[in-house]
């Protein structure tokens, strides 16, 4: 990671009053409360199992706990609003009850289900559709004033992965990012985190310019969040399934790292804390 790119950027997120400094790089813990996700799907039912995942992650360092409900796999079956919900604001309410100081954001791209889980205590929104599959998402983000992770998403999670096309794709995402960008600091919102989107709707060739290219994003001087972990662009290339693929996860948040990532999105946080120190060491180094 350059220094001198890395502090032109914004280091700080006001999640709520509380304020979260990004001057060196931060994990987000993944919890998955779906039967379906494509790696951990189901593991996490009960509240002890939910609890449990939860106190180990912020004991391993994660400084956001990202909780989804709803699976974006490809050709995952979308559930319904009333599904995600009565999935999500119970666990939201005992882990908040639990552990009350913590920053959670909420994996949706549903403007209302944002809605009801930050007036839960919730404090940023994950959306993978970067406001495409909900007409009111920017300008529900706006009303909140919450930090708003924009990710890039070509079709739907049933389309994304029929025939991802591109003319440039590194130069094609940072052109339709910026026109959201530039929609969310108009209506007033401040604290944006950029996503990619490794993973959908992109090839393989698609995931690796991007992160070889990922410096580019810099453009933005915002901060860069990147979620390759266990992902079929590591599983594809090494010939493994995702239950085996925490070394090559940590090989590529290195790369992400040494490219400019500010909050990596992960399952294992500790092995992501530890490429963190790691490559921070070889950083003070010119």
């Amino acid at each position: 990671m350059d220094k001198d790119t890395f502090f032109c950027k914004k280091t700080t997120l006001n999640c709520k009053g509380k304020i979260l400094n990004l001057q060196h790089p931060i994990v987000m813990g993944i919890l998955n409360l779906t039967p379906d996700s494509f790696y951990d799907g189901g593991k996490y039912k009960s509240e002890l199992s939910i609890v449990k995942r939860v106190e180990q992650m912020l004991s391993e360092g994660a400084s956001i706990i990202d909780i989804g409900a709803i699976s974006t796999k490809p050709k995952a079956d979308i559930v319904s609003q009333e599904e995600e919900l009565s999935r999500l604001i119970p666990v939201l309410k005992d882990i908040l009850n639990i552990f009350p100081n913590i920053i959670i954001s909420i994996d949706t791209f549903r403007s209302k289900v944002a809605e009801i889980a930050i007036s839960e205590g919730a404090a940023m929104i994950n959306d993978i559709s970067g406001g495409d599959m909900d007409e009111k998402m920017l300008e529900t983000i706006a009303k909140l004033k919450i930090p708003y992770v924009m990710m890039h998403m070509q079709g739907t999670p049933q389309t994304m992965q029929e025939n991802p096309v591109y003319d440039q794709v590194t130069k094609d995402i940072i052109f339709i990012l910026s026109q959201k960008v530039d929609k969310l600091k108009k209506l007033g919102v401040n604290d944006i985190i950029i996503d990619p989107g490794f993973g959908f709707g992109k090839t393989l060739e698609h995931n690796y310019q991007l992160l070889k290219n990922l410096k580019c994003f810099d453009f933005f001087e915002l901060p860069i969040l990147v979620g390759i972990s266990r992902k079929s662009m590591i599983n594809k290339v090494l010939n493994i399934k995702p239950q085996e693929a925490l070394n090559g996860t940590s090989v590529l948040n290195t790369v992400a790292l040494m490219n400019g990532a500010n909050i990596l999105r992960v399952h294992d946080v500790k092995e992501a804390m530890e490429v963190i120190k790691l490559t921070e060491v070889l950083n003070q180094f010119s």
